[in-house]
């Protein structure tokens, strides 16, 4: 059971990150039915590159509306239709998990929904999020509905779990599937409908035990469209593409968002950046809990230092990562210092890590 959850789970998840052409026949068709589900005829169809220009761009023959903007996308009438739609269509499949079936339900949310609803965060959202130039909630909207997550739990839940779907259900249930094999992110208005084509490229990285990925390239943008529209991201980070393609002193002290800093100093490395930047040693102890290891306190900037430590757990390619934290400045002891990151004093983390 668990094996054939996590195949249905790769395979929608391949589904996600697609860099194939999108299947405009199929997807029109599809959307066109949900169209017909909310009591609408089907819209004309307009095409674009990235989400980007799906959110800058106006259809033709298209006057917006005040309510129609990309900042207030909540306010639109369609989204909150379909949405409802989709919502009905799970309560009612949700009533088919009888309780003989309750014990895979819970298997397959979690190694099916959940799992890919933290890929997509870690990935096709970020897209979203370079799109709007406003902050978003994006899970919680329209984007929430188009996840592919939801699509693949009740799919895993009729091949997997042997839950049977009415007729009726099975037809509905396809619609939202066909989208979501067919094409990328979706805009629908009364009378059009813009549909995004996938990226051309994704670049991804395990992040989870149950196939999480999330976005990550050190040589370039982690995701692109045909338009030229780039995402760049640093282990799931998203980032400027100076972190990514020059990362240097000067840039990483003139930043004042403090995880692109930190994205930039771990692509240089810490070691060559504390030697970079000149940084003045203040004092350095063995780590108590980490043998053959040691803490080492930086002078960083005003008012601020920084603990360079080695990580206690093996990375996936059997490495310890070397990393830094900033603390206060009034920070003179390494240990004291590595406490205060755990809200403990010296003498309590030297002791936690001691039973650890």
């Amino acid at each position: 059971m668990q094996r054939e959850a996590a195949e249905i789970r790769e395979e929608w998840l391949g589904w996600a990150l697609s860099t194939l052409p999108a299947d405009r026949p199929a997807a029109e068709a599809a959307i066109s039915g949900l169209y017909r589900l909310i009591g609408l005829a089907p819209p004309r169809f307009h095409w674009v590159s990235s989400p980007v220009a799906a959110l800058t761009t106006v259809p033709p023959g298209v006057r917006l509306r005040p309510s129609e903007t990309a900042e207030r996308m909540s306010d639109w009438p369609l989204p909150p239709r379909f949405s409802s739609l989709m919502r009905q269509l799970c309560r009612e499949l949700d009533a088919q998990v009888r309780w003989v079936h309750q014990p895979m339900d819970q298997l397959i949310r979690q190694k099916v929904r959940s799992s890919l609803s933290q890929s997509a965060n870690g990935s096709l959202f970020m897209a979203l999020r370079a799109a709007h130039d406003v902050r978003y909630h994006l899970g919680n909207g329209w984007y929430g509905t188009q996840c592919v997550s939801w699509v693949a739990h009740y799919d895993a839940l009729r091949r997997a779990a042997g839950v049977v779907f009415t007729s009726e259900q099975t037809r509905r249930f396809e619609l939202w599937a066909a989208v979501a094999r067919s094409c990328g992110w979706w805009w629908p208005r009364e009378g059009v409908c813009v549909i995004s084509e996938r990226p051309v490229a994704v670049h991804t990285e395990v992040c989870g035990d149950d196939g999480e990925v999330r976005l990550h390239r050190a040589d370039g943008p982690a995701m692109r469209y045909a338009d030229g529209c780039d995402v760049h991201a640093w282990h799931g980070t998203q980032v400027p593409s100076w972190v990514v393609t020059d990362p240097n002193v000067r840039r990483i002290g003139r930043e004042t968002n403090v995880e692109v800093r930190r994205c930039a100093i771990e692509h240089i490395g810490w070691t060559s950046y504390i030697d970079q930047a000149g940084l003045r040693l203040v004092s350095s102890a063995p780590d108590p809990g980490n043998p053959g290891s040691e803490l080492r306190l930086y002078d960083m900037r005003k008012e601020t230092r920084v603990l360079l430590a080695v990580n206690g757990s093996v990375e996936r390619d059997g490495r310890r990562r070397r990393y830094g934290l900033t603390v206060p400045g009034f920070f003179d002891d390494p240990i004291a210092a590595a406490g205060w990151t755990y809200g403990l004093s010296a003498e309590q983390y030297s002791l936690l890590l001691r039973r650890t």
